[in-house]
């Protein structure tokens, strides 16, 4: 491709709306451009990076003896009702209605879809174990859409569905695909980890979480030293120590005045704030629920959703008026003499002679404790983990890391082949629930976290595997007969070779070639110069960025041995 005639529209300054570099330099780099909030239309060169993040996939999944088909991104409502997932699912659906009226959603993820078109095909186990996937366009009305494509309404995702007959079949099946994952993002050349996930509204009993590294990532992982442990913040155990046991007190009532929060309580009480029971007043859909987590440790909100089913975008924290309808005070909320729902992390069930609000302005209660003064439900574990907390039952300290989820794998097990009366006949006639995995990538995803790894102040640098092209040659000045000759002859050959190169043949200033070969980052270049009527060029790697003068013939030589080494 000749650059005088490709679409190329760069930027020479930062978008002022550009939260993190992958979003700056996609759009400084003529890349993609912005449609609406969360919407984006992909350029010649963006789009040719996804197609090939998507092709590696491809390539291993097909490897793996997965089968691509490819569903419509419209979807029937009636399968969602089925599952009991229309209305659960949340405001992040696109709902919409046809000319008669019938309902439809742009499809968010696929677990109705592909199980309704595996229970109304699949009949008998001898169909069995099979493996589904598909790279389609998923759509979520994200509340608040941001790092550019990273975290977008509209998306491209790779999503795979495996059926199988046992929980032992479901379990090869599943390591198929977290050893297709594996080669996957080695071949994006990405630097990441494999953690524990939190499985969430999907369900099932158990997943895995691909997580590329980035300071910029939304997510942060645990994991230890060894590499023996790792997961998702919200997944990670919390082993929490203790105060030292006391001898029971008597309950008091003591005022605390402009003293509301537990610094401030544990201050003026003078007490470990960890002895400080933090209640957090939160609206689980419609029910009002009381919270206690020890004073000095945060609420893990994943945990609470896997304990109490109610959907994370159900649950509230309480206004004003709702915690005075329940007759406490905002600030002094405590578990004694209310009638609501209370909820305690079993911490708070261990400790003495606690500190606890009154539900009084200006008033807390001390040495409340748990069975004699307060009683409620009781969860093993609802803390977040925090910086110091060891992994359990060893003595290594959690290691923390953000990164960005580039794909996630799940053993979805039988809750949607239930939900939506999927079955086989097994060897007897016998109906049974398939046992279903769920796996995805994040297509759009991967091409942000490549660039997050993969940049310095003047662009992007793609690794070879996934960028728009693999060379680059420059011709410094068209107006020299001899530069535009080696330069066509080198285009030429290496185009004849199979090489994906670009030629820059613009009139332009060499300045502005050097600027946009930066930015634009294609890995491999030659750069035909002032020895070009000796056939000498300058040949360098955008990541090393060392020019070295060589034949043009070993400049040819040295980009065909490293795009082989990525083939």
């Amino acid at each position: 491709m000749r650059l005088s005639k490709l679409y190329m529209p760069t930027l020479r300054e930062d978008p002022q709306d550009a939260e993190i570099a992958s979003h700056k330099f996609l759009l400084r780099a003529g890349m993609i451009r912005k449609s609406a909030s969360g919407v984006y239309t992909y350029l010649p060169l963006g789009y040719r990076s996804i197609r090939k993040i998507e092709n590696i996939v491809r390539d291993e999944m097909d490897k793996a003896g997965a089968m691509e088909i490819l569903m419509s991104a419209i979807q029937p409502a009636e399968i969602w009702k089925e599952s009991g997932r229309w209305e659960k699912f949340g405001p992040e659906m696109f709902k919409l209605r046809d000319r008669n009226d019938r309902e439809f959603c742009l499809g968010p993820t696929a677990e109705e879809y592909f199980t309704t078109l595996i229970r109304d095909e699949v009949k008998s186990y001898k169909d069995l174990p099979l493996n589904l996937y598909q790279i389609q366009t998923k759509y979520r009305d994200e509340k608040r859409p941001r790092f550019g494509i990273n975290r977008a309404r509209e998306f491209s995702m790779k999503d795979a569905y495996t059926f199988d007959t046992s929980p032992e079949t479901l379990h090869t099946a599943y390591m198929n695909m977290y050893e297709a994952y594996e080669k996957i993002f080695d071949r994006l050349e990405l630097d990441y980890k494999i953690v524990e996930g939190d499985n969430g509204a999907m369900g099932g009993t158990g997943s895995h979480e691909f997580i590329a590294l980035s300071e910029t990532g939304e997510g942060v992982i645990v994991y230890s030293e060894s590499g023996k442990f790792g997961a998702t913040e919200e997944k990670a155990p919390v082993e929490y120590i203790l105060p030292q046991a006391e001898d029971k007190k008597e309950l008091e009532k003591v005022h605390t005045p402009n003293a509301s929060t537990i610094e401030e309580v544990a201050n003026f009480l003078k007490v470990d704030p960890k002895k400080c029971a933090k209640a957090i007043d939160l609206m689980l859909g419609d029910e009002p629920a009381l919270v206690f987590i020890p004073g000095d440790r945060e609420l893990n909100l994943a945990k609470l959703v896997a304990y109490t089913g109610t959907a994370e975008h159900d649950i509230r924290m309480m206004e004003d008026s709702e915690i005075e309808a329940i007759k406490s005070k905002p600030g002094y909320t405590g578990p004694l003499g209310l009638d609501v729902r209370m909820i305690f992390d079993k911490r708070i069930t261990e400790m003495d002679n606690l500190v606890v609000g009154a539900n009084e302005s200006e008033y807390h209660y001390i040495n409340a404790n748990y069975g004699r003064d307060f009683e409620g439900e009781v969860v093993d574990d609802l803390l977040l983990v925090a910086e110091g907390d060891k992994v359990p039952g060893t003595d290594e300290v959690y290691k923390f890391a953000r990164g960005i989820e580039v794909g996630n794998i799940f053993k979805l097990g039988t809750k949607y082949s239930e939900a939506l009366n999927a079955t086989y006949l097994d060897e007897n006639g016998k109906a049974n629930y398939f046992y279903m995995g769920s796996y995805g990538v994040g297509v759009t995803r991967s091409v942000t976290a490549v660039i997050e790894q993969n940049h310095d102040d003047n662009g992007i640098i793609w690794p070879i595997s996934v960028a728009p092209y693999e060379a680059i040659v420059t011709i410094v000045n068209t107006k020299d007969e001899e530069q535009v000759a080696l330069g066509e002859k080198i285009y030429k050959e290496l185009e004849a070779k199979g090489v994906e190169v670009l030629l820059d043949d613009r009139k332009e200033r060499p300045g502005v070639k050097f600027k946009d070969r930066d930015l634009i980052g294609i890995p491999l270049r030659i750069t035909c110069g002032k020895k070009s009527g000796e056939s000498i060029v300058e040949y360098s790697t955008r990541r090393e960025m060392e020019n070295s003068e060589i034949s043009a013939d070993e400049a040819i030589k040295n980009i065909l041995s490293e795009v082989e080494k990525v083939r």
